[in-house]
């Protein structure tokens, strides 16, 4: 190690931003997190920090930058622009014995800005020691995936009780006590917003000696929208439940690389439903998350798209609550919005589409085939899950319901994997180029009506189909 990693103590001490730039303003961000007095040295300031100015959070000094000016510093950032100033600037901060940091300069720098997860009071600090600064955010990210937002708060407690543990617990046991905080329930509970019902377990726990209450002997379960499928698109959130996971129930469209960021010792078992195979009914599915809860097991439910969007999640959260389990849905990205993000365009545009409307062309056996050609107005956009088998048919039904033949269609199956497939038509055409092009699910019907395209419909469309 060429340097040491330190956290300075800048509570009410100042620190000096030579220049008055966007690089000043980028370290400016970064110092405005800490309790620092913050510096402008720069006679002029870009429109952010003299806002800032003005608003008294920081402040700014013109005229000439000298050592002086760093002296009793508790640090120092130089970046004026200028290579010859930053050198001579970086020079003075030597002479004024304070540490500096010379912005893109690495060889006259005396620390390093790392790249930092911030869970205020936890903060992690990732360097490179300035050799490898796209490394150390690459770093950055995956930390950020393993620790939940607010678990900042979660530490902030800890804190503001460790005077009463210490009155309360005695100390051989302490250490078993906070081990239980930060990797049983109690953070478990905080992670899943349950922040009070946390609190009152660690402060019941504390006037009971240090004793945490038993577990409930049943589980918990997450109903995890895994995204579209590749596994860049599961939230943050989604990501922490599969690390704390014990098993995983998931679909045949999860991407089988997303199941890598799970616990490597997490069960999973697949319960994935090919469409007419009864393998996996849904009462099946139902009765093993039950029962895996009911061991008292973190389970999780990763499904494709958003559980709450045709993935049957309300039918699975029922059971759940009949049996007086626990459950959360945890959202994903619908395939809608990733079929939308794969053509460049976007599901609402102002003044040409500012409705959307999500339904499917699949309906359950016994149940009356709905009218698709009511869903779609001028200024509608149509997304149309499970459709693929139902084109013809919907096709049909809104070119006889009197809707414009030229509505613009598009068809994106596997959004936004590397397999994924496009096609561009009209509704006229629909079914057939969807044949032709042999797609397959799954796969999203994105049908439009701009508002331009609005035309009265023929006399006898209300009774056609």
């Amino acid at each position: 190690m060429k340097t040491f990693p330190m956290f300075l103590k800048l509570e009410g001490r100042r620190v000096v931003i030579a220049g008055g730039g966007e690089q000043a303003a980028q370290k400016t961000r970064l110092m405005l997190k800490t309790e620092a007095e913050i510096v402008i040295a720069a006679d002029t300031v870009e429109p952010e920090l003299a806002a800032l100015a003005a608003r008294g959070r920081i402040r700014q000094q013109k005229g000439p930058v000298t050592c002086g000016t760093f002296r009793g510093a508790a640090l120092v950032f130089i970046c004026t622009g200028d290579a010859l100033m930053d050198t001579a600037l970086a020079g003075c901060a030597k002479t004024a014995g304070v540490v500096a940091n010379v912005v893109d300069r690495p060889d006259l720098c005396d620390a390093f800005t790392p790249s930092l997860v911030d869970r205020d009071p936890v903060v992690v600090a990732i360097g490179t020691e300035g050799t490898a600064p796209v490394l150390g955010r690459q770093i950055k990210t995956r930390i950020e995936e393993m620790l939940e937002p607010r678990l900042g708060d979660l530490a902030a407690l800890a804190g503001r009780l460790r005077d009463l543990v210490a009155e309360r617990i005695p100390m051989k046991s302490r250490r078993a006590f906070w081990g239980w905080v930060f990797n049983g329930e109690p953070r478990l509970k905080h992670s899943r917003g349950a922040e009070r019902e946390a609190a009152r377990m660690i402060k019941e726990a504390i006037e009971a000696g240090g004793q945490p209450l038993e577990r409930n002997e049943a589980g918990f379960v997450s109903l995890v929208g895994a995204g579209p499928g590749i596994r860049d698109l599961i939230t943050l959130r989604g990501v922490q439940r599969l690390q704390e996971a014990d098993i995983i129930f998931y679909d045949r469209l999860v991407d089988p690389d997303l199941l890598e960021l799970a616990r490597r010792d997490a069960e999973r078992v697949y319960v994935g439903k090919e469409p007419g195979v009864p393998s996996w009914p849904q009462d099946r599915i139902n009765g093993v998350i039950v029962a895996a809860a009911r061991e008292g097991k973190r389970v999780v439910r990763l499904k494709s798209g958003d559980p709450g969007i045709f993935g049957r999640g309300a039918e699975e959260a029922e059971s759940l609550q009949a049996a007086g389990i626990e459950w959360e849905i945890v959202p994903g990205v619908t395939a809608a919005s990733a079929a939308t993000a794969s053509l460049d365009g976007f599901l609402t545009e102002r003044g040409v589409t500012d409705a959307v409307v999500l339904t499917t062309g699949h309906t359950r056996e016994g149940f009356a085939i709905q009218n698709w050609a009511n869903h779609l107005h001028p200024g509608t956009t149509l997304a149309l899950y499970m459709a693929i088998a139902s084109s013809g048919r919907i096709q049909a039904d809104m070119l006889a319901q009197g809707l414009p033949a030229s509505l613009p269609v598009e068809i994106v199956s596997r959004a936004a994997s590397p397999d994924q497939q496009i096609v561009r038509t009209r509704l006229e055409r629909m079914a057939q180029d969807i044949e032709a092009a042999e797609v397959r699910n799954p796969a999203i019907l994105l049908i439009r009506y701009p508002k331009d395209m609005a035309v009265e419909k023929p006399e006898n469309a209300a009774n056609a189909g």
